[in-house]
């Protein structure tokens, strides 16, 4: 998997440089349009390569998409976060009501219950002859 990565991140920066060595020409970028920028005072005008823009643009995008997408799931994660807390606390409390109303247990499930390592009374695990 590690390997795949590896391919495909130097695929995608082979295709970057490739994208901005053929992008490589000066592009003005304006905030506003020329007649409204003259009452703003200063030209509010950037010269920047085209590829540069075209990252910067493809980054904010990004960035908008997963905030917005952030925002959109926030009631989802809160949901979720409520759940947990529920589920949490009746684990708790079904666990005191089986230790606070324990029945008494079969001999088979009891036997059934416990660990292979416990030894049990009258069984001799040992090969070697008991004194009696």
């Amino acid at each position: 998997m590690r390997f795949i990565r590896l391919i495909f991140v130097a695929l995608l920066a082979l295709v970057l440089v490739g994208v901005a060595l053929a992008n490589r020409e000066i592009v003005t970028l304006s905030a506003f349009p020329a007649n409204f920028g003259q009452y703003l005072g200063g030209t509010w005008t950037i010269a920047l390569p085209l590829f540069l823009v075209i990252f910067v643009a493809f980054a904010l995008g990004m960035l908008a998409g997963l905030v917005w997408e952030w925002m959109r799931e926030a009631h989802f994660r809160r949901e979720a976060k409520l759940r947990s807390a529920e589920v949490t606390r009746l684990e708790g409390e079904v666990g005191h009501l089986r230790d606070r109303h324990a029945a008494p247990r079969d001999e088979v499930l009891a036997i059934l219950d416990e660990p292979a390592n416990k030894p049990r009374p009258g069984v001799n695990r040992s090969s070697l002859p008991v004194a009696r």
